[in-house]
């Protein structure tokens, strides 16, 4: 099998920054409320003092003012598809499998369009609140061992240092930037 992160990797840039400033766009006036309490605690996080997913939930707390998230999503990636990295694109297999911190509810549609298997952060499509853990860092590879005990990674592909636990994995690793692949440094 081989692992791919989701943002800045197969994707770029972020899907979940995408979406908001997709919904903003299209509805400031249900978004903009969230963004005072969302700069407050973006500064926290940079600072080290609050961790990602307080300032993931704040953001995505927007969702409680949507009509249908689920049509939004669609919406989105409708307009948004262009973005898959071709490179991606043109390895892609049927047991692939991605993992990334956004939203399981924002990549689902996609990863099932796209015939490939997804771990990702478990959001209440409604509240914003996560459910468990912020799928990021160490917690990856937690939710990668809890569905596959034993399953080797062929490969593994990311854009991000942060993911060496999952690239430790793997029998080869790929650091992606811009669409350019390297050997993960050792």
């Amino acid at each position: 099998m081989k692992v791919y992160d989701f943002d800045r990797t197969v994707f770029h840039p972020d899907s979940s920054v995408c979406f908001f400033r997709f919904c903003l766009k299209k509805y400031p006036f249900r978004v903009l409320p969230v963004l005072p309490k969302s700069l407050v605690l973006f500064l926290r996080y940079r600072r080290g003092d609050c961790g990602a997913a307080p300032l993931k939930e704040q953001l995505f707390s927007f969702l409680k003012r949507l009509d249908d998230v689920d049509s939004e999503v669609a919406a989105f990636w409708s307009a948004n598809k262009y973005r898959l990295q071709p490179w991606y694109l043109k390895q892609k297999r049927e047991d692939d499998l991605i993992i990334s911190a956004s939203p399981e509810f924002l990549l689902r549609p996609l990863t099932e369009e796209l015939g490939v298997r997804l771990i990702a952060t478990r959001m209440d499509r409604n509240t914003g609140r996560i459910d468990g853990e912020n799928c990021h860092d160490r917690e990856k590879v937690l939710r990668f061992r809890a569905l596959y005990q034993e399953e080797k990674i062929e490969a593994f592909y990311s854009d991000s240092l942060s993911d060496a636990p999952l690239a430790e994995l793997a029998e080869e690793a790929w650091l992606v930037k811009k669409g350019s692949l390297s050997p993960w440094p050792k």
